[in-house]
């Protein structure tokens, strides 16, 4: 494992982005594939590790994302609460925006709570797109936390953007099965559901070359995009994760799971970065 990461060390930022995404997806793919195991999976387990991931990505969006972009803004004496405030604004209104123009489903919910325009399309196909939606921010994090190092970033560190990378995979395998499981519980069959299980983090090495490009092209707005991803993750956990996992009744273990992921992803990049 050493060795492996010695070696994408030495590899171009895009590479970098390109393969931790990757591995982000097959993460997914392993939660997806559990599909293959379990028809049904606990509620409260289920509703914890949901928990788990938005504490994760808030977690993630401060230590990895916000707190670098605000140390190379200070070094920079750029205008440091203009660009960080906006970018993460910014990043907000950008998810918002796809979250009115692309119809989804939320884990949980019914078909008729369905979101953005109105549409014939099947259940599955609008939990793919709930899922890939939330994917985006992750990957463009991804990406900007690689390409962050082609320009020697206060605060930014290859072993941080390891870090990232981790924590991330860590809540992509509950998302697998958050989509692959209800599909199996409607009816259909194990592999049609592990594929489209597995499809709603097809998104994310997308998103981390592009990410890793805009920060290797833009560099004096590093700060802002770095925040920007920040505001798009944030939004993800307000508008779906936190919701869905208290849908059920199960308040305190959500709560629990959101805190035990923020801390990990916290130890991660104290400890990596």
């Amino acid at each position: 494992m050493i060795e492996i990461l010695h070696w994408v060390e030495n590899l171009e930022p895009v590479t970098q982005a390109l393969i931790a995404t990757l591995f982000t997806w097959f993460v997914t793919a392993l939660g997806a594939a559990t599909v293959f195991f379990f028809k049904t999976i606990n509620r409260k387990f289920m509703d914890g590790m949901m928990g788990f991931a938005a504490g994760v990505m808030i977690a993630a969006a401060f230590w990895s994302l916000l707190l670098p972009a605000y140390k190379h803004a200070t070094n920079m004496e750029y205008n440091v609460s203009s660009h960080l405030v906006l970018g993460f604004l910014c990043g907000a209104l950008f998810l918002l925006l796809f979250d009115k123009l692309i119809p989804h489903l939320h884990v949980g919910f019914p078909r008729k709570k369905a979101e953005g325009p109105p549409t014939k399309w099947n259940r599955s196909i609008l939990l793919v797109l709930a899922i890939t939606l939330h994917n985006i921010p992750e990957g463009l994090a991804i990406g900007m936390a690689f390409g962050a190092l082609a320009h020697d970033m206060s605060g930014a560190s290859f072993a941080g953007a390891v870090a990232l990378a981790i924590g991330i995979a860590l809540q992509n395998f509950p998302e697998g099965l958050s989509v692959s499981l209800p599909l199996r519980r409607d009816g259909m069959s194990r592999g049609k559901s592990f594929w489209y299980g597995q499809l709603s983090g097809a998104v994310e090495p997308i998103a981390g070359v592009a990410g890793a490009l805009a920060v290797l092209m833009i560099a004096p707005l590093l700060p802002f995009a770095m925040a920007f991803a920040a505001g798009a993750m944030i939004f993800v956990v307000v508008e779906e994760l936190i919701p869905e996992s208290q849908l059920h009744g199960n308040a305190d273990v959500a709560t629990i799971g959101g805190v035990l992921g923020f801390a990990v992803m916290m130890w991660l990049d104290i400890a990596l970065g």
